[in-house]
């Protein structure tokens, strides 16, 4: 069976540093770096992956890239009374991913546009890079077309700040990842291994002491 384009254009994504694509990634790096950091592109740089996320040729459909410095956030050392673990030496990590953050400054830049999603276009010693694919919501080419209209409904509006995209659903805990403390995934499998595990709360009604075995042979209370 012949494979299709887009097969061939995943296989040299698979490793964008090694042979032909290192050259031709290092001059896109250059020219990416003197620019602005939220540019509209006129092709998308990873057809295969845009695809994936909705993108058609037509008119209403928008492709950003987006430049986001690498690291944890650029905060400055407290200099009153704090306690050394709480002055923030080793680095404040922000509470959602580098690809999270290039979305809503795309969304913030274009804002008569719905982010549908974005991919990873490279990354230099300094920069991150995405691409991002918007949707124009009140385009008539978008309003006719029964296969992307949804993005027109009012449930819509800012979807990329309330993590309705997969890089937001990624960093709620909804799908596989690394997740956040305090998701409503995290919660529920916190609950299920307690469960698993016969434990409660000592402040929770019916709470029972759990004894160790070796300790409970030793009292004699093993059963």
């Amino acid at each position: 069976m012949a494979k299709s384009m887009y097969h061939y254009i995943a296989e040299l994504w698979k490793r964008p540093y090694d042979g032909e694509m290192l050259e031709l990634m290092r001059a896109r790096f250059i020219k990416w770096r003197r620019g602005p950091s939220v540019v509209r592109v006129e092709h998308p740089t990873r057809l295969d992956r845009a695809r994936s996320l909705g993108y058609e040729a037509k008119q209403g459909f928008v492709v950003v890239r987006v430049r986001v410095r690498k690291g944890g956030m650029r905060k400055q050392r407290p200099n009153k009374g704090r306690r050394p673990k709480r002055m923030g030496v080793y680095g404040y990590s922000p509470a959602k991913s580098i690809q999270l953050i290039a979305e809503e400054r795309a969304s913030r830049r274009f804002p008569n546009a719905e982010v549908l999603g974005s991919y990873y276009v490279g990354d230099d010693g300094i920069y991150k890079y995405y691409e991002v694919v918007l949707v124009d919501r009140s385009h008539p080419a978008i309003l006719s077309d029964s296969d992307i209209n949804w993005v027109s409904e009012p449930s819509q509006r800012g979807r990329v700040f309330r993590g309705k995209t997969l890089a937001g659903r990624r960093v709620r805990g909804l799908i596989k990842g690394r997740g956040l403390r305090g998701t409503h995934n995290w919660k529920w499998k916190k609950k299920e291994r307690e469960r698993r595990l016969k434990r409660r709360h000592e402040a929770s009604r019916g709470a029972r002491v759990i004894v160790p075995k070796k300790l409970a042979k030793e009292l004699g209370m093993e059963k």
